[in-house]
């Protein structure tokens, strides 16, 4: 018997005719027993919709390994490298992660104390919020009356030496009721969006490369982007920007001497819009917490150069400059009506296409608000593909 699809349940502030090629729920999955059959129809949905979501399922942390592994059977290693989060109290990330002993590549994420919990007798969780990472914050009066924000905008990836995942598996365990917040940019434009307590918060990246005019599409289609090494080591010190889409350049990162060893090749140069592996779309995907460098080929030959950005190429190295354009590029696609915040439920399972889409967690819970999720992604045994020749004569 074939999957069934159907829309996801958008909320009112969502412009429908962007989310028609997006998100899906799916029923009519046995997990236990999945059939090849089934498994490549859901392969196909999840490249064609990016977000996938299955209610009431019961998944154990090896059955989500093995789920995830299925989409890239050579990859092994959790995306940023089994025990390595733990292991360096210096990441950004070490708070937010707790390996599954017996299957190391599936994490505990949440808020407040799990006990006795797959071979954990004891995990002190925390949910990541804005208020230890953003430059400034909702005040303490306004976070009581419900007022909350964006995380960090990201893309599931190490950044260093480890290859993007192709697809994140999040299985909710334990999720905590409470009242519904409103998510503020807090950035002059007035944006704010409503949203459920803790929600992930998703956006295409299909519709982030779309919504570009014409000049920056053809930035777009002829950037890389080079990321710092060991990029949650130094970006930890700095702060983020209201929206939670990059960071303010106050100069605060970790000097690259400083940073635990590192070598130049395993710096991550990745394009800056990965194509769609089934509908060959473009994606403009960035992670705009660990950028560091732009790198522009020229224009191919017979492309107009009126209006052009970098006509005959070049390499953007001032850290500011760099993170004022790639802002640019993405702010317009975090608008309120093309955000899809996920209202979890109790094993609800989600599935998304880590290669086209942004995510962040959203809000902030008391230490006696209990969350509990496993998550898991899988550093790829391949590089994201780029625009290829058509794609940039197309678009440049």
């Amino acid at each position: 018997m074939a999957i069934q699809l159907s829309p996801l349940p958008a909320p009112a502030s969502a412009d429908p005719s962007k989310f028609v090629n997006f998100g899906r729920e799916v029923t009519g999955v046995n997990f236990v027993d999945l059939s090849p059959q089934a498994f490549e129809e859901i392969l196909d949905a999840l490249y064609k919709y990016d977000v996938l979501l299955f209610r009431d399922v019961t998944l154990t942390p090896e059955q989500q390994y093995a789920l995830t592994k299925a989409f890239d059977p050579a990859s092994e290693s959790y995306g940023h490298g089994d025990h390595k989060i733990e292991g360096n109290k210096k990441s950004i990330l070490h708070p937010d992660l707790k390996t599954i002993p017996r299957v190391p590549q599936v994490q505990l994420i949440g808020n407040g104390t799990v006990y006795n919990h797959e071979g954990l007798a004891e995990a002190k969780l925390k949910h990541p919020s804005h208020t230890t990472f953003h430059k400034t914050r909702v005040s303490q009066e306004d976070e009581a009356k419900g007022n909350t924000r964006f995380y960090r905008w990201h893309i599931d990836a190490a950044l260093y030496h480890l290859s993007p995942p192709r697809v994140t598996t999040l299985y909710s365990i334990k999720v905590p009721q409470g009242a519904r917040q409103t998510c503020r940019y807090d950035d002059g434009t007035g944006d704010e969006l409503d949203v459920p307590l803790g929600t992930t918060a998703f956006v295409s990246g299909k519709t982030m490369f779309n919504l570009l005019p014409a000049q920056l599409k053809s930035l777009a289609v002829r950037s890389k982007v080079k990321y710092a090494p060991h990029p949650y080591v130094w970006m930890t010190p700095a702060r983020a920007m209201s929206t939670g889409l990059g960071i303010e350049s106050e100069g605060l990162e970790v000097p690259l001497d400083e940073l635990p060893p590192w070598e130049p090749s395993k710096q991550a140069v990745l394009p800056m819009t990965w194509k769609n592996p089934v509908t060959k779309e473009l994606s403009f995907q960035v992670h705009p917490c660990g950028i560091l460098e732009i790198i522009v080929d020229p224009l191919p030959t017979g492309a107009k150069r009126e209006d052009a950005l970098y006509p005959d190429g070049g390499h953007v190295t001032d850290l500011k400059e760099v993170r004022d354009l790639v802002y640019k590029m993405q702010r317009p696609a975090i608008a309120p009506n093309l955000v899809y915040p996920h209202d979890w439920r109790e094993q609800d399972l989600v599935l998304f296409h880590n290669r086209g889409v942004l995510h962040t967690v959203v809000g902030a819970f008391t230490q006696d608000q209990v969350r509990a999720f496993h998550q898991c992604n899988l550093a790829a045994s391949d590089v994201p593909a780029g625009p290829d020749e058509e794609d940039i004569k197309k678009w440049a």
